[in-house]
């Protein structure tokens, strides 16, 4: 059975799920405007073979809302503390999108509490010209700021979001219902805060210094640029890349099948690795 969690960090109200299971401990990082209940389609498989916990990131989901520190420091920290709160030491960490450079820099930062990186259409890039780092939260505050909030039902956000599916159900779900109708559990501004703090740098040092097997799945979309992928498994102490050329970002949503394959392909090659 799923359960919630609550707790604190240096003042800060943090949430996530623990979706149960047994065996080796794997944690879920979703990506930027995400929260934890998108991974419930993952976990109802992957509890088979482990015990899986997904954390609302600071600023998202059931999580405080408007946190001063929105750094990748402060959810790195958030995302250690939770492994060694909820003993779940040497710990599977996958992370998608955003979520997968707070993977990345726990696994780099803290390996004593790691076994295995998932990185899921996440990359070390990050830095890059000032301008180019602009048009970049700029292209998200616009994309979020087109959200028809509120939705008058849950249905209406479904098809905003695609139509019937896993990838517009999961979105769909992350929506609180408030007097007027159904809004994100987000602050636009805070997401736009975040991602600048994320951007800022380069993150190649950080991938250098992991010293576990990494997985990293590819989609189709370019978020995660081929070059990039290649030079992952390249320079990686030991790196394998899955690509799903049909998949969109979401691609946890979108192909689960595919996903599930490359997921626990990699976990079951780790063993009982300590």
């Amino acid at each position: 059975m799923a359960s919630a969690l609550h707790f604190h960090r240096d003042g800060v109200e943090l949430a996530g799920i623990d979706f149960g299971g047994e065996g080796p401990a794997v944690l879920l990082l979703h990506g930027l405007a995400g929260y934890a209940g998108e991974w419930t389609e993952t976990a109802g498989w992957l509890r088979e073979r482990a015990h899986v916990v997904a954390l609302d990131a600071r600023g998202h989901g059931h999580s405080e809302r408007n946190p001063a520190d929105v750094s990748r420091a402060a959810h790195v920290a958030d995302a250690a503390y939770a492994v060694e709160r909820f003993g779940l030491s040497p710990v599977v960490v996958v992370g998608h999108s955003l979520g997968g450079l707070t993977a990345l820099l726990l696994a780099a930062e803290h390996p004593h509490l790691v076994r295995g990186l998932v990185m899921a259409d996440a990359g070390p890039r990050g830095g890059g010209e000032a301008a180019s780092r602009d048009q970049a939260v700029a292209k998200l505050g616009d994309s979020l700021r087109r959200w028809p909030v509120p939705f008058a039902s849950v249905d209406d956000a479904v098809e905003f979001f695609g139509g019937p599916g896993l990838a517009a159900e999961a979105w769909a779900g992350g929506l609180e219902l408030r007097d007027d109708g159904w809004w994100p559990r987000f602050d636009v501004d805070v997401m736009i805060r975040t991602l600048q703090e994320a951007i800022g740098r380069s993150y190649w040092d950080a991938w250098e210094r992991v010293v576990w097997p990494s997985l990293v799945v590819r989609s189709g979309e370019e978020y995660l640029p081929a070059d990039d992928a290649a030079l992952m498994v390249a320079s990686g102490r030991d790196a394998r890349l899955v690509e799903l050329p049909e998949a969109t970002h979401d691609l946890h949503l979108d192909r689960p099948g595919e996903w599930r394959a490359a997921l626990s392909e990699f976990i079951d090659s780790l063993g009982s690795r300590q």
